[in-house]
């Protein structure tokens, strides 16, 4: 991943599990403009593919995806 990405908006979701990193997820990426980056924190074990799926199902990109142990860190660039 790339370090010269920056957020626009930053979403903790630690400590929550499905299906509400998705349903913030969802929302969050609503509030921001086309082109700009969410950035994203879980540590429940589905949010990857969850989050992953949702982007390519909603035609958004995911810019990175990180791993620190059990948390995970994910970019989504907001497409449309």
């Amino acid at each position: 991943m790339t370090d010269d990405t920056t957020a626009a908006l930053t979403l903790d979701c630690i400590g929550l599990y499905c299906p509400e990193p998705l349903f913030q997820t969802r929302e969050s990426i609503d509030s921001i403009e086309v082109g700009e980056v969410l950035e994203v924190f879980a540590d429940d074990p589905a949010a990857e593919e969850d989050l992953t799926r949702f982007a390519k199902r909603a035609g958004h990109e995911v810019v990175g995806v990180e791993h620190d142990g059990d948390q995970l860190r994910i970019l989504l660039r907001r497409q449309k």
